[in-house]
């Protein structure tokens, strides 16, 4: 589908651009990061490590998605985050670890 400029010249009426088929341009990158997560976690089950805080907040992440409601991505976000509201005195590492470990 050719794009048509919104503005041609300054004498031409504004339209809004046509509507853009987001499932066409952006499945298979969903699909593709889909099945690298499986894969990951499939190897992450072989080697026992799936205890560990991070892969539990994955797994938390994945439960944020069967939702219908909107904010999806916002609560994602969220189940990766450190809820507390105090300072803590003295940082204990000096990196991200992309996840909350907890208490």
């Amino acid at each position: 589908m050719p794009v048509r400029p919104v503005m041609s010249d300054m004498t031409t009426k504004w339209e809004p651009p046509q509507t853009v088929n987001l499932v066409d341009l952006g499945f298979m990158d969903a699909r593709s990061k889909l099945i690298d997560l499986a894969a990951f976690l499939d190897r992450v089950e072989r080697a026992g490590q799936q205890g560990d805080f991070r892969v539990q907040a994955l797994r938390r992440a994945i439960n944020c998605l069967e939702t219908d409601k909107p904010g999806r991505a916002r609560e994602v976000l969220l189940s990766f985050s450190d809820p507390s509201t105090e300072p803590i005195p003295q940082a204990l590492t000096q990196g991200a670890v992309g996840a909350w470990k907890g208490e």
